[in-house]
């Protein structure tokens, strides 16, 4: 969201207050007990009214006209004691109702809109990933969400705690004497125009603080997930000084509202005590026939505005930081989900694959990726798909899962456009394995058991792992399938990592099979043992294979050479090489002799435009 199309402070506290909305009558408990509060402030201050004429006239009877003997014959001496421990426990109520409601009512706030966020996480399109980087994601969800934290509780709090003992002190120090009190307005505009400019500058900086906060978080986050890289080739320096840049900067940007804040803090209240200075000159001018306990209550109640006003406006920094956090988490939530206009739901497919005409390009890309590409894969049949990094291949198996939305040609699962399916139903019926394997820190077996696999038989679970040749060394680890293989399977190697992700897709047992250069990292004799695993599970599948071993080219019932985005050529392995065109060339520059253990040479990475 462009900085100059923000919306207005007041436009992004109203959408606040419908999450405030469930919680209503809890927040009108803390307004009840904050009024209470406030209210006890002037009690405070005209209570000294009568400490001062008890001074003079100690015997006088504080409540002569209440018609109870106990309380009527009570003398100054004794009800101004009295008077302030009922009024301090008043404010000890008022005060607890206040606070532990509205931390309630705030910290339910700050969940729901965690909740809602990750929520919404989950239903964005592929394209907002790949603009925008975890970091800054992460950031998002806590340093943001805690900043809305500080608006929605310690804020609000001194806001209406503090805005509600001016109020009743006004309305008092008015009631005391009106013309005194209205000389106090005078300097209402000028802090009224210094509260406008400051809350300008703290928005703007809080911008920038959670910006800056969202790349070092990126920085963090990259390094620890690259650990082994940054220490194999030497990065520590590097990253070193990459991750001091960026928390020096967001230090500077703090540091810059700091200053902020502590320029402006200190002026609102030279502005305030002059205000209170010539309000004190006028009441020594103009007394009048008030007593001196009058003259000493009102100012004292006088006395009790600057530091409400104050702590009123030091929280201007904590508002402005909590109205941009919700501003940034209000510009994810506004995000459009993911195109899910299907109605189709299918229990079972038979997995006949159809692609027609199809073109495509990256949103906000001029590039052509794919162009005219057509071709059919009947149930049970095995199409691998070969050529260059960056010819398309992995683009072209993305968009029939719907990871991106084409506008060109057709994409067909069973005769029917997969833009038909429900995007649950249809993935459903897709069982996916990429060279990028990404597992859990969890178990081994809920790893497998994965998502909508969750709680499928433990014998299923395990005939998966045998098939993908990975129960033998499930079997070897410190408690089997129950052993946690920490964050993205780090205590796994690659080869056993990419053996539970075959394994997770064996035992969904869905119609479409795509293996997105699934056994690049397998040595000879588990690529075997897969082969061989593959080949039973493939019966009555439709599976698309991007991959680089022979082996697995030469299996394959068709071959699509794919270059620059369009299908070169097609037909079976011995079918190509008697053509000596692209796929012979490619065969014979790299395929000359079989892999050894461990060689990962790959001249169909699936590295894409």
């Amino acid at each position: 969201m462009a900085h100059s199309n923000r919306p207005s402070s007041f436009k992004v506290y109203l959408r606040l207050l419908r999450y405030v909305l469930p919680y209503s009558a809890l927040f009108a408990l803390s307004l009840l007990g904050y009024m209470l509060f406030a209210a006890t402030q002037p009690m405070l201050g005209g209570i000294l009214k009568y400490f001062v004429d008890s001074l003079v006239n100690p015997d006088e009877a504080y409540f002569r006209n209440i018609p109870l003997d106990f309380v009527k014959n009570l003398y100054f001496s004794e009800a101004v004691p009295f008077m302030i421990v009922i009024i301090a426990l008043l404010q000890g109520i008022g005060s607890f109702l206040g606070n532990y409601y509205l931390s309630k009512v705030s910290l339910s706030l700050v969940h729901d809109l965690r909740v809602t966020l990750f929520e919404n996480l989950l239903t964005l399109p592929n394209p907002y990933f790949d603009h925008h980087n975890s970091g800054q994601m992460i950031s998002r969800i806590t340093y943001n969400v805690t900043m809305v934290t500080g608006a929605a509780t310690d804020a609000i709090k001194i806001i209406v705690r503090e805005g509600l003992t001016v109020f009743f002190l006004f309305v008092a120090l008015v009631y005391m004497n009106w013309k005194l009190t209205f000389v106090m307005l005078a300097i209402l505009p000028v802090i009224s125009l210094m509260v406008t400019v400051a809350n300008k500058r703290f928005r703007k900086q809080s911008w920038q603080i959670q910006s800056a906060m969202g790349e070092v978080t990126h920085v963090a986050s990259e390094t620890i997930q690259s650990y082994r890289v940054v220490r194999s080739f030497g990065g520590e320096a590097y990253e070193r000084r990459r991750f001091g840049k960026s928390s020096e900067e967001n230090t500077k940007k703090n540091l810059r509202m700091s200053r902020t804040s502590a320029v402006y803090t200190p002026a609102l209240q030279v502005v305030v005590y002059s205000g209170m200075a010539v309000l004190l000159y006028l009441v020594l001018l103009l007394r009048g026939n008030a007593t001196v306990g009058d003259l000493v209550a009102y100012i004292t109640m006088a006395g009790l505005l600057p530091k409400p006003i104050r702590q009123i406006s030091e929280v201007s920094a904590t508002i402005q930081k909590g109205l941009a956090g919700a501003e940034s988490i209000f510009e994810q939530l506004d995000q459009a989900p993911e195109d899910d206009n299907g109605t189709v739901g299918r229990e079972r497919v038979k997995g006949r694959l159809e692609i027609r005409n199809l073109s495509f390009r990256y949103p906000g890309s001029a590039k052509q990726v794919l162009n005219n590409i057509s071709f059919s894969v009947e149930p049970g049949r095995m199409v691998a798909l070969v050529g260059r990094s960056g010819s398309g291949k992995s683009t072209l198996v993305s968009l029939i899962p719907r990871f991106y939305t084409h506008e060109e040609g057709e994409i067909l699962l069973d005769g029917l456009p997969v833009a038909c399916y429900r995007l649950s139903n249809l993935r459903r019926h897709i069982a996916l394995v990429t060279q990028q394997v990404n597992l859990f820190n969890d178990t081994v077996l809920n790893n497998i058991a994965y998502g909508d696999l969750a709680g499928a038989p433990r014998v299923l679970v395990e005939k998966a792992a045998t098939d993908a040749f990975a129960k033998e060394f499930i079997d070897n680890l410190p408690e089997g399938f129950e052993t946690r293989v920490g964050e993205n399977g780090v205590m796994l190697s690659g080869g056993q990592r990419q053996r539970l992700a075959i394994a997770r897709a064996l035992l969904k047992n869905a119609p479409v099979l795509i293996l997105d250069e699934a056994t690049s990292a397998l040595d000879t004799e588990s690529e075997r043992h897969i082969q061989a695993a593959l080949e039973k599970v493939m019966a009555g599948r439709t599976t698309l294979v991007i991959a680089h071993r022979l082996s697995t080219i030469e299996s394959a019932d068709r071959i699509l050479v794919m270059d620059r985005g369009r299908i070169v050529e097609q037909g079976t392995h011995a079918e190509l090489i008697e053509k000596r065109g692209h796929y012979a060339r490619l065969h014979a520059r790299r395929f000359s002799d079989e892999p050894e253990e461990g060689d990962s040479t790959d001249w169909a990475e699936n590295a894409e435009a």
